[in-house]
């Protein structure tokens, strides 16, 4: 192998951990023992042959590698360790869901970076911030516990007798890895005192306070009937903290006032802008009904009068009180409004009672559609809406629905 060659490496044995149980491989190097100083980067370790053997994925950055030559591993020891502690905090988590949401709660899936932790689980709905802020918790509690993590080999048997949890479907051979962690005053193991207990191959901390905080990102929908939580220990979480605060001190500072009035006052202020777009909303329909019946837009078109007219600033959901009030104005007839919403169109069309036997709001909304670049529209023969994207067609709409009504 020669510089920049990149190909997967078997060696007699190794110090790296294989991608398994969740947990990313390890990277590191791969060192030739003789002058040359051989170097080539380990970029990742994987499973073979049923886990029996571990590949490493190298790239050569100095010298030469044959097939035969001693080499010297070194595995990225502080990658390795945010690893762990991601790895650790799952199993904390894991446990914590089951004790907040309940012992339905089965872990589907993982991964364990070194940046970040992501966890499956079975659960129908999404975790509420208080039930979040509850986790949370409980995985911070046992971490400041900083009780040490005890693994150990036993038979399968043995492990469910205490306890232990086992991923559904999972095939397990005569001897099993257990790893506990966490003291609880009424828990699992030989005493009952212990948090989490899981079957695990994985690397972990030496102890709970190793894994340093744990900060939940949130929860998503991972797929039907099953739940996901992405979450952060260690530095990375320690930086996520500090950045957050560095954004609630920014909010404080725009809203004029202290971190915690930021939730209240912009719910003040969301409520505020909602009644602001009431009051502009009526502002204008009042706009738009401006000039009474000596306004633009009423002709006769075949011996039935038509109101039509392309409106500005209104958006489609003040056109059906507009509607009505058109229909009242002129008594008898069709109305005919398309307003433009930011280049594209929304449209609406009424039809008084005395003409719904001779024509439809819905083929009056269906004709102006059409020439909007849109397509169908409905409603009741008596009013209708639809849409398109080309409010600039407005008056091609407007000679469509004339030659509707026989123009």
């Amino acid at each position: 192998l020669s510089y920049c060659d990149s190909v997967w490496v078997l060696t007699n044995q190794t110090p790296f951990y294989g991608d398994d149980c969740g947990q990313v491989g390890d990277t590191g190097t791969m060192r030739g023992t003789g002058d040359a100083k051989d170097l080539a980067d380990v970029t990742d370790a994987q499973r073979f042959a049923d886990g029996r053997i571990i590949g490493h994925q190298v790239t050569v950055k100095k010298g030469k590698l044959a097939m035969g030559d001693p080499v010297a591993l070194k595995v990225d020891h502080a990658r390795r360790s945010a690893v762990r502690a991601n790895h650790s905090a799952t199993h904390l988590l894991h446990e914590s869901l089951r004790q907040v949401l309940g012992e339905h709660v089965a872990q589907k899936g993982s991964l364990n970076a070194p940046d970040r932790l992501r966890f499956d689980f079975s659960h129908q709905s999404a975790l509420t911030l208080d039930e979040l802020k509850a986790v949370e918790t409980k995985v911070n509690a046992c971490i400041r516990q900083n009780s040490p993590v005890d693994t150990r080999i036993m038979t399968p048997d043995d492990a469910r007798a205490i306890g232990a949890q086992a991923l559904f479907g999972e095939k397990y051979g005569d001897e099993v890895r257990v790893v506990s962690m966490g003291v609880a005053s009424t828990g699992k193991g030989i005493d009952g005192t212990t948090w989490s207990i899981e079957l695990c191959g994985g690397t972990h901390v030496s102890r709970t306070g190793d894994i340093g905080v744990f900060v939940t990102l949130g929860d998503s929908a991972s797929s039907a009937g099953v739940r996901r939580i992405e979450a952060l220990t260690g530095e990375a979480a320690f930086r996520y903290l500090s950045d957050q605060d560095h954004r609630l001190a920014e909010a404080a500072l725009a809203l004029k006032a202290p971190p915690e009035e930021v939730a209240s006052r912009v719910k003040a202020l969301q409520a505020e802008r909602r009644a602001l777009q009431g009051e502009v909303a009526e502002l204008r329909q009042k706009l738009a009904l401006a000039g009474g019946e000596a306004e633009p837009g009423a002709e006769t078109v075949n011996g039935l009068m038509l109101h039509a007219r392309t409106l500005t600033g209104v958006d489609g959901k003040s056109l059906p009180p507009l509607i009505d009030e058109y229909k009242a104005r002129i008594g008898s007839g069709v109305v005919l409004l398309i307003a433009d919403t930011g280049g594209k169109a929304a449209v609406a069309a009424g039809v008084t009672d005395d003409l719904i036997d001779r024509l439809s709001a819905v083929e009056v909304v269906r004709a102006a559609v059409a020439e909007l670049g849109g397509k169908g529209g409905g409603g009741r023969v008596d009013m209708a809406q639809g849409g398109g994207p080309s409010a600039d067609k407005a008056e091609d709409a407007i000679a469509a629905v004339r030659k509707l009504m026989g123009a």
